[in-house]
């Protein structure tokens, strides 16, 4: 990591980080670019072919959703263009209204995607379940490869996926040798060019398109080609208003803008974590999308959209800023006016042949299994058939309203048992106990013998206050007849808050009331804890047999109020703890053999991926650090020496201010931040962390834990700056 130091001469240093810039724009993102521009053609005009819409339609949409979306979107590195998961939408509309109508609804559709975006509200989207958007994907994918088979066999694609069944014998049977030709070498290329290490580096789609263009070119005649306007300018198609009912008009708006921002901010959330850099924003994603739309549905073009293969590929091509998805459109426009001419040598059925195996990889396997083991394969195949055979909206519908369905289906779901033991009856109390539930809780409640003595072992993922109600009702009413109930109000607590995995309701009543007897109050923790513990005895008993196998190694303050497990969601055996005054990592030879060891063990012997250094929002040690005085002479000033490189880092820096709430960040808060930096740098100072990182074994993590807000953030080492979400705190 380079220094960190003031900067001294600002003209100077704006002028170098400008020559900087640029530089990286010459090597990163200009190569970047070309990869993708190289990938984009053939997928827009097969794409294009797809949705029945012009070919040089596609070719505006990847034009203006490289260039506008590039510029204005959110994601610094996601490319944007016409995209797959939209063919059957456009087709649709294309046939219904006809182009210029469907250019006018695109138009319409990305005025509404601004709307969202500036009211924050774009997020939402995210708010579907993933089962509903992967069988949506899937759907739409089964179609596109069903659509597109009959293209690849000399043949063109009928309206809806039952049509397309239908007419493929007939289409069997039909000769086009020339077309199967290229569409079957275009499959095989696809397929087995990634296989090829030293090879997948130039992608796929390209070697496949041109290959099968030159053996076309130069023996084959009977193929359809592609045919572009010979002045693109002047083929542009203005949008007109659709003719139709309102209500119908609306639909087929929402539907655009909602399909649309879906697959561009799951596509932005999954190139997030293709790279270490900026995470992106995801309203300004929208906002930047809807831009495109609105001037791409303008010039007559397709929906633009956030489009995974291409930015996968534009990451993986080594683009480092926005530069690149602009740059690709400034070249797909320099191509298609320069040397159309070229692109009307390729066969339809090489960019039938593409669009098929795109589809068919929107079915995925890993998604299939994923949501199999979370019991959500059903909604996913519900879905996925509604959208293949009714229709994009009415498939959607289907797969939320069964997904609605079984969320109030696991509401509802309580087990409720009520058994004598040794005369004393214990009501077990499972699952999620709602109002849907409690007509069952209060017939076995009633079946307990009036004055017998009654324990209930209440173990819920949340208890409403209905049910809550009537549990109270059922004790008063028993204690009056004569009863006893025995019933842990900790837990009853817990549960009221969100059930016995959420301890927070017990800390707060440990915190406020100093009287409690805190040796009582820990060994009641502790027999609540075994009670409620079954959930995750198989997963200990796994543990104490195969040994610990964490993936990190958490190495964070001593101080009472950073809990890990809590702030990364992690469980038992995940992570791998190392807590210290100040979360220290002296340099290699510092004579901490402690913490040494620590980090030996994790790396070599446990092999974790990460190294995560948490540090802290007002952090004891970092203002004993700038107040050294108080501390002479004891074990803690010699231990905080190895704070002083940070103190002097950290005075170099200029503030840091919170541009959400402008607040500036504490001479000791900005310590913190500074130290978790140096930290890492001291890391690799360990020759084990130098070498697995090196191999790309292992990944270190700054993160900084603000307490009052109880929001943490990634501190990233470029700058630094921190990261929380999709807002920033940054050195200004």
């Amino acid at each position: 990591m380079p220094s960190i130091s003031p900067n001294h001469s600002p003209p100077s240093s704006e002028a170098a980080h400008t020559r900087s810039s640029w530089r990286s724009v010459l090597r990163h993102d200009v190569p970047a670019s070309l990869v993708v521009f190289l990938i984009a053609i053939p997928l827009s005009l097969g794409i294009a072919a797809a949705s029945g819409a012009p070919l040089i339609a596609g070719l505006v949409a990847a034009v203006v959703g490289g260039i506008v979306a590039g510029a204005l979107g959110g994601s610094s590195l996601q490319v944007s263009g016409p995209a797959a998961g939209l063919t059957v939408v456009v087709a649709g509309l294309a046939t219904q209204y006809g182009w210029a109508a469907t250019a006018g609804i695109t138009c319409a559709a990305g005025l509404l995607q601004i709307l969202l975006g500036v009211t924050r509200i774009g997020r939402l989207a995210l708010s579907l379940s993933p089962a509903v958007v992967h069988g949506m994907l899937a759907g739409i994918g089964v179609t596109i490869a069903v659509q597109q088979l009959h293209v690849v066999l000399g043949g063109s694609a009928q309206s809806s996926l039952i049509a397309n069944l239908a007419e493929l014998p007939a289409q069997l049977m039909a000769h086009h040798p020339g077309s199967v030709l290229v569409g079957i070498l275009t499959v095989v290329i696809l397929l087995v060019w990634p296989r090829l290490p030293k090879l997948r580096m130039v992608p796929a789609p390209l070697v496949a398109v041109v290959s099968v263009t030159a053996i076309a070119a130069t023996f084959m005649t009977d193929v359809t080609r592609v045919d572009l306007p010979s002045e693109p300018l002047k083929e542009l198609i203005p949008p007109t208003l659709p003719a139709g009912g309102p209500l119908e008009l609306a639909t087929a708006v929402l539907t655009v803008a909602l399909v649309a921002s879906v697959e561009s901010l799951l596509s932005a959330v999954a190139v997030d974590k293709l790279h270490r850099g900026r995470r992106a924003n995801l309203d300004r994603e929208l906002v930047g999308q809807g831009a495109a739309n609105a001037i791409s549905g303008a010039l007559g073009g397709m929906p633009v959209t956030g489009v995974i293969v291409r930015s996968s590929t534009n990451v993986a091509a080594g683009a480092r800023s926005r530069a690149s998805a602009i740059l690709h459109g400034v070249w797909i426009a320099v191509f298609v006016l320069a040397a159309g001419a070229m692109l009307e040598l390729i066969p339809m059925s090489a960019l039938a042949g593409v669009l098929l195996v795109t589809g068919l990889r929107l079915v995925q396997l890993a998604h299939i299994r994923t949501l199999k083991r979370h019991d959500e394969l059903l909604v996913y195949v519900v879905t996925g058939a509604g959208v293949a055979v009714l229709g994009l909206a009415e498939g959607v519908l289907a797969g939320l309203a069964l997904a609605l369905a079984r969320v109030l289906y696991r509401l509802s779901r309580a087990t409720v048992t009520a058994t004598e033991e040794d005369g004393t009856w214990i009501v077990r109390i499972r699952g999620t106990l709602v109002f849907l539930g409690v007509a069952s809780l209060v017939r076995t409640l009633r079946t307990i013998p009036a004055g017998a003595p009654v324990r209930v072992d209440l173990q819920v993922n949340h208890l409403d206050h209905a049910a809550y109600e009537a549990i109270e009702d059922w004790r008063r009413g028993h204690i009056a007849r004569g009863g006893s109930v025995e019933l842990s109000r900790a837990a009853f607590r817990a549960a009221l808050q969100g059930g016995p995995g959420r301890r927070i309701i017990p800390w707060q009543h440990h915190r406020v009331v100093p009287e409690v007897d805190q040796r009582a109050a820990m060994l009641d923790g502790i027999r609540e804890f075994e009670a409620s513990a079954d959930p995750i005895r198989p997963m200990m008993a796994e543990l104490a047999a195969n040994g610990q196998k964490p993936t990190q190694l958490f190495i964070t303050c001593a101080d009472s109020r950073i809990v890990p497990n809590m702030i990364t969601t992690t469980g038992p055996g995940d992570q791998f703890c190392v807590r210290n005054v100040g979360n220290l990592v002296p340099p290699y030879g510092s004579n901490s053999s402690s913490v040494d060891a620590a980090v030996e063990y994790a790396v070599e012997v446990l092999g974790v991926a990460s190294i995560v250094v948490c540090g802290h929002s007002h952090c004891g040690a970092a203002a004993a650090a700038l107040e050294p005085s108080a501390q002479n002479g004891t074990a803690l000033q010699t231990w905080l020496k190895h704070l002083e490189l940070s103190v002097r880092r950290a005075d170099a820096l200029p503030d840091i201010i919170d541009p959400v709430t402008g607040i500036k960040l504490s001479a000791a808060d900005k310590l913190s931040v500074t130290n978790v930096a140096v930290q890492l740098e001291n890391l690799r100072s360990f020759a084990c962390v130098r070498k697995a990182e090196e191999a790309g074994r292992l990944e270190l993590v700054g993160l900084y834990f603000d307490i009052g807000a109880a929001a943490a953030r990634l501190v990233l080492e470029r700058e630094p700056y921190l990261v929380r979400a999709d807002e920033e705190l940054a050195i200004t």
